[in-house]
């Protein structure tokens, strides 16, 4: 999996959101070490480049980044504090936010948007590897000003230097290769990058494979019946590859880029076992900053990108089903000179793009989608602390092609006729910052969201095998609509750090898939007749609270360091007009670390413990809890004029069984956290 890349660079063009709590010191804003190059300036939901944040993010790169590393987005960044992760086996794992997913979480890549099919259906993957990620930014909480409705739960932004944003001398770059674990990686990277001081390039590699996920030996269960005792989680091998090329011309003021890339990954679906996604991706875009300008407007900053995503489901040798998603996005924000005491951002934003599905699992009918939006962003700065403010109107259009798409002639008894919603939205957030003494910060925020349904809310309407239901929108949606309120605090003092933050979220109308008691029969593979209970997208009020900790203490401060850390997090999500929990919520977790360092070696230490789940809705399961035992070390030297860094990794100690509870029930008794696994890697900067 891909190192931190290599090169002097300025901030990234910023986006931002006024939206919640935690703001600690900005020296204790990020994970990164000190091999990281990308600036310390975070850049998602800080549009004004500012140190001390209103919202709360976590940001991993460097050496944190690369021993995180999984082979999915999810996977790398489950465990950071708020952040699970949906875990339909190892391929395909969407991040999960404060009990929020699917659509509800904003993927980005450089700030632009991640078009894919990975929020229709737990089985689809989010078409950015770990491996090409220089650093990713986790912006928890309500991001809607700046990202839409779409961003309530939060943002994930991956960033890369695919389009080089400030001058390079020379010749750099990074290979990496790593091998091992429990799905028995083959992986390697590489990056160049080369520039006069005015133009620059940039291209990258990668490559892994994976074979099936080896866990402690369990008793899978599909459809409620038990299959033969395993150690092994059948059709979970993999196969990614891909690279990008881009170039830029770059001044002290800004810059101006374009760049092209493609993702491939062909993976097995663990439902389904003679099942596998070919899957391709094809982005272009088109970065522009200019900083620094006189007059009424100090800085410029544009971006547009097009994306070609599309998926082939494949039984045996013949496609099944093929999804198909194409689609721009862009956005131009206005930076204005100081009026008085105060700073902000003017922004204007677009996105549309064409999805459309055909075959056997085709449960939604080909739909168009396209999103306007302008958003402001103002900020007042003192020495006593910060306030922000921001709103936000978008204009959303989703239709639906209906029976119109052709198809088959089930599928053109399924979805009726064409159909078109529109939405209004409106957004709106004021947060503050106080300095209550030099180490101390409390921050919070109050805001309000509105988020349009997506084109599955609406009109899905067919067997969705990855949730084993059949599945049904409602053409007469409701916009969703919540209120949420964060506080936090924050304490640093040298090596030592503490943070919390406390948050609550009601949705006045928060669109639930719930079970209707209904059921529809369809033919199986054999023949046999087989029922599936039928579920529906409906809005019902809901209210989401929960506890983030984290703490560092410095034991041992001599010629070597030894630091314990803690992390500790808890949500609590009630649907309030039934009463019942609501579904795929991560127990509450707790992870405690020993962390030493000396000269070019460190070693780690952590026990990561998940309680047992049984706040679940009627139709699912308890989730047993668990406790891990992980270690790691790194080893830093010089090889010939480059700098080497050694890495292993070995996790599951004990070889405990766990499940994740943020996994529907169709995979979480297929497909169990990984077993006991060595994993070792190398990484060379030149």
């Amino acid at each position: 999996m891909k190192s931190s890349v290599s090169g002097r660079r300025a901030r990234l063009p910023a986006l931002a959101v006024v939206a919640t709590t935690v703001c600690l010191p900005s020296h204790a804003q990020t994970t990164a070490t000190s091999d990281t190059r990308l600036p310390q300036v975070v850049v998602t939901g800080n549009p004004l480049g500012s140190r001390d944040l209103v919202a709360p993010v976590t940001a991993l790169s460097g050496t944190p980044l690369l021993l995180r590393r999984g082979t999915s987005l999810g996977e790398t960044l489950d465990g950071l504090p708020g952040v699970s992760s949906t875990y339909f086996g190892p391929n395909a794992s969407r991040p999960v936010i404060r009990g929020l997913d699917g659509d509800r979480i904003r993927v980005l890549n450089n700030s632009g948007a991640s078009l894919d099919a990975s929020s229709l259906s737990f089985d689809h993957a989010v078409p950015i590897d770990p491996l090409v990620v220089e650093r990713v930014e986790v912006l928890r909480g309500p991001a809607a000003l700046l990202y839409g409705g779409s961003a309530v739960g939060g943002v994930v932004n991956t960033l890369d230097n695919r389009i080089p944003r400030s001058p390079i001398q020379g010749v750099s770059g990074t290979a990496e290769l790593r091998g091992g674990g429990a799905d028995r990686e083959r992986g390697g990277a590489a990056m160049v990058e080369a520039g006069n001081g005015r133009f620059a390039v940039h291209a990258d590699v990668f490559s892994r494979d994976t074979d099936d996920l080896r866990v402690p030996s369990y008793t899978p269960r599909a459809d409620g019946e038990a299959r033969a005792r395993t150690d092994r989680v059948e059709n979970s091998a993999s196969d990614a590859k891909g690279g990008a090329f881009g170039a830029a011309y770059t001044s002290e003021q800004g810059h101006l880029g374009v760049s092209v890339d493609r993702y491939e990954n062909d993976y097995g679906v663990v439902v389904e076992p003679e099942v596998n996604i070919r899957m391709q991706r094809d982005r272009y875009a088109l970065s522009g900053e200019r900083r620094e300008l006189s007059g009424p407007l100090r800085a410029l900053r544009v971006q547009f990108s097009h994306t070609d995503y599309r998926h082939d489901e494949l039984e045996g040798a013949e496609v099944g089903t093929r999804f198909r998603t194409q689609g721009n996005d862009g956005r131009v924000e206005l930076e204005h000179a100081p009026l008085g005491p105060w700073r902000g951002v003017l922004g204007l934003q677009f996105e549309q793009s064409r999805f459309s599905a055909r075959g056997e699992e085709a449960f939604v009918p080909s739909t168009r989608s396209r999103q306007r939006a302008l958003f402001l962003v103002e900020e007042l700065a003192g020495t006593a602390g910060k306030l922000s403010a921001g709103v936000r109107v978008e204009q959303m259009r989703v239709a639906s092609a209906g029976d119109e798409a052709g198809g088959d002639e089930e599928e053109e008894a399924r979805f009726g006729p064409a159909d078109e919603r529109r939405f209004s939205l409106r957004s709106g957030s004021v947060g503050g910052l106080l300095n209550l003494a030099p180490a101390w910060q409390l921050s919070s925020n109050l805001s309000y969201t509105e988020r349009a349904p997506t084109f599955y809310e609406l009109y899905a309407n067919g067997l969705h095998v990855a949730t084993a239901a059949f599945e049904r929108g409602d053409a007469q949606q409701r916009k969703e609509r919540g209120a949420h309120l964060d506080v936090g605090l924050g304490w640093q003092h040298g090596p030592h750090s503490f943070k919390a933050s406390a948050y609550t979220s009601r949705f006045s109308n928060f669109i639930a898939l719930q079970g209707t008691g209904e059921s529809v029969s369809e033919e199986g593979e054999e023949g046999e007749t087989v029922s599936f209970p039928v579920y529906a997208f409906q809005g019902v009020r809901a209210r989401f609270w929960g506890l983030e900790l984290e703490g560092r203490r410095r034991l041992l401060d001599t010629g070597s360091t030894l630091d314990l850390d803690a992390r500790a997090d808890l949500v609590r999500a009630h649907n309030r007009d039934t009463g019942e929990p609501l579904p795929r919520i991560a127990p509450a977790r707790l992870r405690v670390g020993l962390a030493w360092a000396r000269a070019g070696w460190t070693a780690r230490a952590e026990v990561d413990h998940a309680a047992r789940q049984s706040r679940v809705p009627s139709d699912d399961v308890a989730t047993d809890g668990y406790t891990l035992l992980n270690l790691s070390g790194t080893y830093r030297f010089k090889l010939g004029t480059s700098d080497a860094l050694w890495f292993a990794k070995l996790n599951n100690v004990t070889d405990e069984l766990g499940y994740n509870a943020s996994s529907i029930r169709t995979v979480r008794e297929l497909s169990p956290l990984p077993g006991r696994s060595l994993k070792v890697g190398l990484r060379v900067s030149f």
